[in-house]
């Protein structure tokens, strides 16, 4: 990622157009619905960013090699080539005004997955070198430090210290043979830390044998983010390595939409084979406690509270139920979001942009809609399951100066257990 390679990035980009890529340029009709469910479209009302103009680069190229009438164009010496200059000028398209939340692959009337194209047009920008400095910073962090954010194992173990200190319960490192091995995300360490607090809380109630490995404690995936499968594959590698060393059932990604979506969906397909545990969102382990009779809670929230759906967990992932049946135990007046579920509305910060400064007054204008679904509704708190989003959405509201705190569903739940020496009270 050092310098502009722009014969380098073509060919990366080459490289992507596989059979399904090859259908979905050929059966798009130009309906434009791609287009209505995108937020950043919605918002700025601006055509470029139609999805499937997102990838009219990679567009171009299948059309130039791929199609009898792009070669006879190509050797008459008519065709529409890919250059430098539309680097330069599709960047901000491929890494700003998209943040990979898939609902316009959702929406597509002929199936086509736009938004999994876009993660394959950023492998030929990130390897010619147009690629947003944030991104750039935060994925070479991960590499040779192991945290996009530059947090250390003596940062995690300080904050474990303070969880141990405040809850009088010890926190498992590299402790082989346990059931779960919990990963975290920078920003739940450093910006969160009451997250690994309900951890610990959950899975002492619960029984249940857990431990963070001191060699992989990170769940952020910032190869998927910025298009570098290389990258991404040995960031995985990392956490693969450290669960079966450690002999661990299952591996429980935090509330991080893209942690999820690296190590759950795109894991055993970077690393060439199936991982030997399990992997499970920490809300589908919540679930199951719930379902076996391992939570005990008591009391409901009062306040008029909604969920925020993060995509890469709700729609790209599938754990719509789970959330809701969680909130079903601790809040009394839970409303819905007009769009919910899988068709709910991304926070505007995910596929790395709210790691990239130079889409921060984009990302604030596409906001716009998830205040639009916020002042419909009118609630008092809002809950999600996904620690970008949640700093994403404090960013947003305080843009628009809405007073609604935002909270992770993980701790508000841990917030209602009964503790041991709660039992037997009246």
């Amino acid at each position: 990622m050092s310098g502009p390679s722009v014969e380098k990035g073509i060919n990366f980009i080459r490289e992507q157009i596989d059979a399904p890529v090859a259908s979905f340029f050929s059966s798009c009709v130009h309906c434009g619905m791609c287009a209505e469910a995108c937020l950043f479209y919605t918002q700025t009302g601006d055509p470029r960013y139609t999805p499937i103009y997102k990838v009219e680069p990679m567009r171009r190229l299948w059309e130039n090699e791929f199609t009898l009438w792009g070669r006879i164009k190509s050797t008459l010496g008519i065709a529409k080539k890919v250059t430098e200059e539309d680097f330069a000028q599709w960047e901000e398209l491929v890494y700003d005004g998209c943040s990979l939340c898939g609902r316009c692959s959702l929406v597509c009337p002929v199936g086509n997955d736009i938004s999994g194209m876009i993660r394959k047009i950023r492998e030929g920008f990130s390897a010619a070198g147009y690629a947003p400095e944030g991104l750039i910073g935060a994925t070479t962090r991960a590499i040779t430090i192991g945290s996009p954010m530059g947090v250390r194992l003596p940062a995690l173990k300080a904050q474990i210290g303070h969880v141990e200190k405040e809850t009088g319960i010890e926190i498992p490192l590299d402790r082989a043979g346990a059931e779960y091995m919990v990963l975290l995300s920078s920003m739940e360490i450093m910006n969160f830390p009451e997250y690994l607090q309900a951890i610990a809380r959950i899975m002492r109630q619960a029984g249940r044998t857990w431990t963070i490995s001191s060699k992989a404690f990170e769940a952020t995936n910032s190869g998927i983010q910025i298009g570098a499968s290389d990258l991404a594959r040995e960031l995985v590698q990392r956490v693969v390595d450290a669960a079966e060393e450690l002999g661990v059932q299952t591996v429980i990604s935090p509330e991080c939409g893209h942690a999820y979506t690296a190590i759950r969906w795109e894991g055993p397909n970077l690393i060439g084979r199936p991982f030997k545990f399990k992997v499970r969102h920490i809300l589908e382990v919540l679930d199951e406690f719930r379902e076996q009779g391992l939570i005990k809670t008591r009391g409901k929230e009062q306040a008029r509270l909604t969920f925020h759906d993060p995509c890469q967990l709700v729609r790209k992932g599938g754990v719509v139920e789970q959330p809701r049946h969680l909130l079903d135990l601790v809040a009394e007046n839970f409303v819905e979001m007009t769009d919910h579920g899988a068709m709910n509305w991304c926070c505007g910060g995910g596929g790395g942009v709210s790691a990239n400064e130079r889409a921060d007054e984009l990302r604030l204008k596409a906001f716009r809609q998830k205040k639009s679904q916020l002042d419909e509704i009118g609630v008092e708190t809002l809950v999600t399951a996904c620690a970008n989003c949640r700093i994403t959405l404090e960013e947003g509201l305080e843009e628009y100066e809405m007073d609604i705190p935002v909270v992770g569903l993980t701790e508000t739940l841990a917030e209602h257990l009964v503790e041991e020496d709660q039992e037997g009270q009246g």
